[in-house]
């Protein structure tokens, strides 16, 4: 395969970054369980990466051809390395917050350099569809081991143990294994050097491209959709253990499916993009995703007797976490769909925004959540994803329509 090694480099850190950002949903739920801290305290820890993700997305994309991708993600891998492997012995609340600062701000390098390094090794728009959506795959595949990893972790017996926080020495490991490996890796970026400078790059094309009104419409699709997803992903284990009453290592291991429903759903999406038009693929996977919620939710409600593993566990933690497979599909084939029209030496800016646009709406996803869920409970609170899921499929019209000229 092709460009095989820098691939699979680009692979591992994204998979190592799904697990730290995902991660958010288990320590929201542990720092309750630990330091006696709110649902509306913790889910500040949503704001702290993704309000760090936004800034320094803002910053790299319009500075990241000066520094070069391969250069600025190792710096990501090194500094994320150091924090994980102090976080045991700083177990605190402040910590946690300290840690997703410091993994929003690399992830905000990493994601913009692989996002634009992308398009050094696929230049045609199918092979760019199918790359990132094998990328976002293994992003939900470090979801999915985050959950597992996470939960080896906690103690069910004793609520006030911090002995989770040994976690971040495997994952300050992973940290050093993925810079070595990308470290060991040429990367070839002397194609978007020399058109950086015709296109003026930095920050001016950044501003250009967010006033054009494709773009526009695109970076609101993906704020909405990440805003819908961190709802449900950052709050699905709060869920599972104060609606469904599940034990508090079931609850976080049985969000894990939503992140392996998402992953199979974006394997999924890969070979569907292929048979169908890609609004046609994402109008019935918003529509089966309402449906989803309106089906599983009253589920929630039934009566079940006591919970002591995954065979005695309710319905509907197994139905409701399947919403991913129908919600995988539109985050990389947006992302595919604008960065494949524009010329590789863009994509630095056009991912900055997208990373900001994400960034912000996983912050308000989070933010609106934890204080419905405070306020009104956990049903209501995953009811209101009926919204952001509608506007999703009004901006799916809008997009079709301003394409369709193009397309002509």
């Amino acid at each position: 395969m092709k460009h095989f090694p820098l691939k699979l480099s680009l692979f591992l850190n994204y998979f190592l970054f799904a697990s730290l950002l995902n991660s958010v949903g288990t320590v929201i739920f542990q720092v309750q369980r630990n330091f006696g801290v709110s649902p509306a305290g913790a889910s500040v820890l949503e704001a702290c990466k993704d309000l760090s993700i936004a800034v320094t997305s803002f910053f790299v994309a319009a500075w990241l051809l000066r520094i070069g991708y391969k250069r600025a993600m190792l710096g990501a891998l090194g500094v994320i390395g150091v924090v994980c492997a102090a976080m045991p012995f700083l177990a605190s609340f402040w910590a946690t917050k300290l840690l997703f600062v410091a993994t929003g701000v690399c992830f905000g390098v990493m994601k913009v350099s692989v996002f634009a390094t992308l398009g050094l090794v696929a230049r045609e728009p199918h092979e760019h569809a199918s790359l990132m959506s094998f990328l976002e795959s293994c992003f939900m595949l470090g979801v999915l081991a985050a959950y597992f990893l996470f939960s080896a972790f906690v103690d069910d017996a004793a609520p006030a143990s911090t002995a989770w926080f040994r976690v971040y020495f495997v994952l300050a490991g992973v940290a050093f294994v993925a810079a070595a490996l990308l470290w060991s890796v040429p990367v070839d970026e002397s194609a978007v050097h020399g058109s950086a400078a015709a296109c003026g790059g930095g920050l001016a094309d950044m501003l250009r491209l967010a006033l054009s009104p494709l773009v526009l419409v695109f970076t609101a699709s993906v704020f909405i959709y990440v805003l819908t997803e961190q709802a449900i992903m950052s709050w699905l284990p709060t869920f599972n253990h104060t609606v469904l009453h599940l034990p508090a290592v079931l609850s976080v291991q049985m969000a894990s499916i939503l992140a392996g429903s998402t992953a199979a759903g974006r394997f999924a999406a890969g070979w569907l993009l292929r048979k169908l038009s890609w609004a046609t693929v994402l109008t019935v996977c918003l529509a089966a995703a309402a449906a989803l919620v309106l089906v599983a939710l009253p589920l929630a409600g039934a009566a079940h007797g006591p919970i002591t593993g995954w065979r005695t566990a309710p319905l509907a933690a197994f139905i409701f976490p399947l919403i991913g497979v129908f919600l995988a599909p539109i985050y990389p084939t947006l992302n595919s769909l604008v960065l494949s029209s524009l010329d590789p030496s863009r994509h630095a800016a056009m991912a900055g925004l997208i990373v900001i646009g994400s960034a912000l709406g996983g912050t308000c996803g989070s933010l609106i959540t934890g204080r419905v869920f405070q306020a009104y409970g956990g049903q209501t609170a995953f009811y209101l994803s009926l919204v952001p899921i509608g506007l999703l499929g009004a901006c799916v019209l809008v997009i079709r329509w301003m394409k369709r000229p193009v397309a002509q």
